[in-house]
């Protein structure tokens, strides 16, 4: 168990090593980039496949899709209007890993980029532990999902900066209680910031791109 636990810490510890070297890379082009975490449909690649529509002539966005076996996501994002999408299949490993990111931004031309989005694999455990260079943690939950996956997951939203709750459409089709999840939420993490949108009415969303659009003028 010792020598399980002594290789965890090795390997995040390489992980944190290469984190911050994307880190000043990214910083030293102006790049704002943003972690995408989430359970799996809980509407991420929905959620950025709009925001792609609505700023893709406002801002120069790059996206890097991870999925655990297909290219749909990035194939998806591509449609969208993405003329940056690089997809990252990670063949059952259940997140993104620093090696990973810092292996694909040479395909990038960093001096073209504004806002890079890091699709991360759908999962609330791992991801929160893999630090991907990134500014901050976006996590995404949906109103089709429980509202106590705050409580559940609390290492993932102690570490967020973000949370959206996204398929605001749909409440009411559930048990699903908004003020339950912002008070478990906010009891893990005071400072999270909450959006709450539809893609599919579009509810919330131009509060979300606004933010986006304050976040990349501020880097």
């Amino acid at each position: 168990m010792t020598e399980i636990i002594e290789l965890e810490k090795k390997v995040l510890s390489e992980n944190d090593r290469l984190a911050s070297a994307i880190r000043n890379q990214l910083k030293a082009h102006h790049i704002t980039a943003l972690n995408f975490v989430s359970s799996p449909g809980s509407g991420k690649t929905s959620l950025l496949e709009k925001t792609l529509g609505a700023l893709k002539d406002q801002l120069r966005i790059a996206l890097i899709a991870g999925d655990v076996q297909t290219e749909n996501d990035a194939n998806r994002l591509i449609r969208a209007g993405g003329e940056m999408v690089k997809p990252m299949v990670t063949h059952d490993a259940c997140h993104l890993e620093a090696n990973m990111i810092s292996g694909i931004l040479p395909e990038f031309d960093l001096d073209k980029i504004d806002l890079l989005f890091i699709e991360n694999v759908g999962n609330l455990v791992c991801p929160s532990s893999y630090d991907l260079g990134e500014n901050m943690k976006v996590v995404l939950i949906s109103t089709t999902e429980g509202d106590d996956k705050p409580a559940k997951y609390p290492a993932m939203f102690r570490r967020a900066s973000v949370m959206v709750i996204n398929k605001t459409d749909l409440l009411g089709t559930s048990d699903f209680d908004m003020d339950r999840v912002k008070k478990n939420a906010l009891g893990i993490n005071p400072g999270l910031r909450i959006f709450e949108t539809s893609c599919r009415t579009g509810d919330g969303l131009d509060e979300w791109y606004a933010w986006l659009k304050t976040i990349v003028t501020q880097n």
